[in-house]
């Protein structure tokens, strides 16, 4: 079997190069890291959780692939699915909210930018939710802010234990006020959780970011990192600019911020399911 073709025309002649079909394209991948650029085949990148085997890069998971991971033989059933976002402000820059909405929605195959998934991990009933970064960056509108209180709520209700996945740009600019006001809502929500003695565990993945940081990716009970995480408030050179300094290297990645307290642990991906069950087993049994 031919693993390309060439076409011709009338003439018998090869066609130009641009229109040949080669079918090992989008086998191999490069890794991402600039000090490694490995070229890994496709399936043992995806066998490896998306981590280059010869650095240890961890590419970036969509939000579906990470419940996966995270669950019990990767069986969940997602909850609050058919809440989908607005345009109150009719917000328009260089293409109308509404638009924009339109796209992020035929790509990500979801409504919004946040996947709640309730089942077992390690055995134990649990609710995870994780943000999707395809969906414009991952930006916390007012249905990832609604999402999440509702599976707060719903942990309150069922003695359950609350995982929050973060991978996200921060507040979603379109939705101005509304958008920071989720931030206020998810806080006082995880108060509650808290008071009841429910452990929330904070998974903060690349990059995690403005409004979120500020508010409930940094409020868990365990705040855990995956390596080399962009983690902060505003980025590095907006930072830079404004102290008009240099910055530390690794400033805002993972390690550094474990390495200065910021963080209870950072966990390579590959291990993250068995931590995150011991984890639960510390918190004690279910109730």
């Amino acid at each position: 079997m031919a693993w390309f073709k060439r076409q011709t025309d009338k003439l018998g002649e090869v066609a130009p190069p641009e229109e040949r079909t080669v079918k090992t394209e989008g086998i191999f991948v490069k890794c991402e890291n600039d000090n490694c650029g490995a070229t890994i085949y496709r399936k043992d990148l995806k066998s490896n959780l998306s981590v280059c085997p010869t650095c240890g890069h961890h590419f970036r998971l969509s939000a579906r692939d990470r419940l996966q991971m995270l669950f019990d033989d990767g069986q969940y059933t997602e909850r609050d699915a058919n809440i989908a976002p607005t345009n109150p402000l009719n917000f328009v820059d260089q293409a109308p909210y509404s638009d924009r909405l339109r796209k992020s929605q035929k790509q990500t195959g979801m409504l919004d930018a946040l996947l709640t998934g309730e089942g077992r991990l390690g055995g134990r009933p649990v609710v995870i939710c994780a943000m999707e970064f395809g969906f414009m960056g991952g930006s916390m509108g007012s249905v990832v802010g609604e999402k999440i209180t509702l599976a707060i709520e719903y942990c309150l209700a069922k003695r359950y234990p609350l995982i929050v996945v973060s991978c996200s740009g921060g507040a979603r600019m379109q939705e101005g006020a509304l958008s920071l006001m989720q931030m206020a809502k998810i806080s006082a929500a995880l108060a509650r959780l808290d008071d009841a003695g429910l452990p929330y565990v904070s998974l903060l993945t690349n990059p995690t970011t403005g409004g979120v940081t500020a508010s409930f990716a940094m409020l868990g009970d365990f705040n855990i990192a995956e390596p080399g995480a962009l983690i902060g408030f505003a980025g590095p050179r907006v930072i830079e600019q404004t102290i008009r300094q240099k910055l530390p290297k690794g400033f805002q990645r993972s390690e550094f911020l474990l390495e200065h307290g910021m963080l209870d642990a950072v966990v390579d991906r590959r291990e993250l399911r068995d931590f995150l069950c011991k984890l639960l087993i510390f918190t004690g049994p279910a109730q």
